[in-house]
């Protein structure tokens, strides 16, 4: 991280990869860094996020999966002081299961315990917490994007949505962006990951934005996505509005998604003209209730396509038949 707990530009990070490969000084045993014991800034922290938070948890049952890693004690305990009754699952990190079959990536068992406690409300972070997702007391996932949308539109209601406007990244579900413009919303679109999201956030004055992966940025309390944060002021939005999650989730309405990864292809063709055409086939014939995203990966011989419809049938046709002519024309 950059000084003011924002993260690294992309050129500092080349830089710092290029000289790790130059020859430098390796000092060795006592002289290399120092130990600092910081087990009191965990209360500094509890105590400034739940600063941010509106109103009271008091009346709401939640359960808590911590993933067995950073958040298995600021979680719980700040949920606690906010007036919520909770309940932990993924609490007993032991250095090596950290995401094993808990956390955001792995929701059945919170949605299991959810229901089974008759609970509100469930909230799952991953293994570093800066991620959140949310389970509803029927146990539907609830995702980044419907926690952005929640999360908008209650800040728009107490005046305190930045421009009236949300930063999503182009993988955000165009169900989202229907959402928002029926709400009188603005949705700005950057490339995929959080720290575009935060780039574009801070260079044009806007306040929430994420992922729906549930990276999602509060910036006028933080500078990166904060799992705990979001999960504090989801659920106080279910607790100030007297409904449940899934109802104040009912404000949008996902489009199915299909993703095929197109692997072993050139993925410098993604642009030729007979992927060009097809998608423009294909986009002719979705309108305006679906969409396609053609994506070469950074990292490997794949191309991404992915399509939203108004159905998976539709979607899964449509991908598919995108997906052969990226097999055929980019190879």
């Amino acid at each position: 991280l950059a000084r003011g707990g924002l993260k690294l530009s992309d050129a500092v990070e080349d830089e710092i990869e290029a000289r790790l490969h130059e020859p430098w000084t390796r000092p060795e045993g006592a002289r290399v860094g120092r130990v600092r014991d910081a087990f009191g800034e965990a209360d500094r922290y509890i105590t400034h996020v739940l600063d941010t938070v509106p109103g009271s948890l008091e009346g709401l049952s939640i359960v808590a999966d911590c993933a067995h890693g950073a958040a298995f004690m600021v979680a719980p305990e700040a949920l606690r002081r906010a007036g919520a009754q909770v309940e932990t699952i993924g609490a007993r990190p032991d250095g090596l299961n950290i995401n094993a079959g808990v956390g955001s990536t792995h929701l059945d068992k919170l949605r299991q315990v959810v229901i089974s406690r008759g609970a509100d409300l469930g909230v799952a972070y991953d293994g570093d917490a800066d991620r959140c997702l949310a389970v509803t007391h029927e146990g539907e996932v609830v995702d980044g994007d419907q926690i952005m949308a929640i999360l908008a539109v209650d800040l728009r209601g107490r005046g305190e949505l930045a421009q009236d406007t949300v930063v999503a990244t182009v993988m955000s579900n165009l169900g989202f962006k229907l959402a928002m413009r029926d709400a009188g919303l603005t949705v700005v679109e950057t490339g995929v990951g959080d720290r575009y999201v935060l780039e574009r956030m801070k260079a044009d004055g806007f306040n929430l934005g994420g992922e729906q992966s549930g990276h999602v940025i509060l910036l006028d309390h933080a500078t990166t996505g904060d799992g705990l944060l979001t999960s504090l002021h989801l659920a106080s939005a279910v607790a100030r509005s007297g409904k449940t999650l899934a109802e104040l989730a009912s404000v949008m309405t996902p489009l199915p998604q299909i993703l095929i990864n197109v692997k072993d292809v050139d993925k410098g063709k993604a642009s030729v003209p007979a992927l060009r055409a097809a998608v423009a086939e294909a986009e002719a014939e979705l309108g305006e209730t679906g969409r396609v995203l053609i994506r070469p990966s950074g990292t490997e011989p794949m191309i991404r396509v992915m399509v939203e419809a108004s159905s998976e049938d539709q979607a899964s046709s449509v991908a598919g038949r995108l997906a052969d002519v990226v097999r055929v024309a980019c190879v």
